[in-house]
């Protein structure tokens, strides 16, 4: 029997999760907020990946491993294939999906930005406000790939740029081409 969740419930998880880290615990210090954020989707991917790569023999180099990321693991999450995968052969490789699911839905009240930025002039405009609150919804799924691939025996660093929403996210993985899949037991 398959168990899965409701899109809804992830959206709604991952907005509250978001907004607590942002507004509550951390409301005055964003960067650490964004660790935060980042280190539960690092946890959430590396118990996924355990979980799909369970019956699946080791990957033997670091395309077949970012091969599965972008097939098996992103059609678990996402019920579809990362859309483009682009790699320099250096060890970055850009994953695009062209409609990401939790960036989808989502919306910043106009309401709030408009009021700090009509009593102060210094205020952010309310398109960078609204970038950077996308910009703290994408940690956890950098955090979820670079978890997944930290399982498969790739340490690495996982970003995101969301330029040209809604459009796409790109996500950039950069690691060491000298490092070995072979972990030791």
């Amino acid at each position: 029997m398959v168990r899965e969740v409701s899109e809804s419930c992830v959206d709604g998880l991952l907005t509250e999760m978001v907004a607590c880290y942002c507004n509550r615990f951390y409301a005055n210090k964003p960067e650490l907020a964004a660790r935060r954020i980042e280190a539960i989707g690092y946890q959430v991917g590396h118990q996924l990946s355990e979980r799909y790569t369970m019956e699946r023999p080791r990957f033997t180099d670091h395309l077949e491993a970012i091969k599965f990321i972008c097939k098996d693991f992103w059609s678990e999450l996402f019920k579809k294939q990362i859309d483009n995968l682009k790699t320099n052969h250096r060890g970055t490789f850009v994953l695009q999906d062209n409609k990401f699911r939790w960036l989808a839905r989502m919306s910043v009240d106009p309401s709030t930005d408009n009021v700090s930025s009509v009593d102060n002039n210094s205020a952010p405009p309310a398109e960078s406000k609204a970038a950077q609150a996308m910009s703290m919804h994408l940690y956890f799924p950098c955090g979820i790939i670079r978890g997944a691939l930290s399982n498969l025996g790739i340490p690495c660093a996982v970003s995101a740029d969301i330029s040209n929403l809604p459009a796409c996210a790109y996500f950039s993985i950069s690691f060491s081409l000298s490092h070995s899949l072979e972990k030791s037991f």
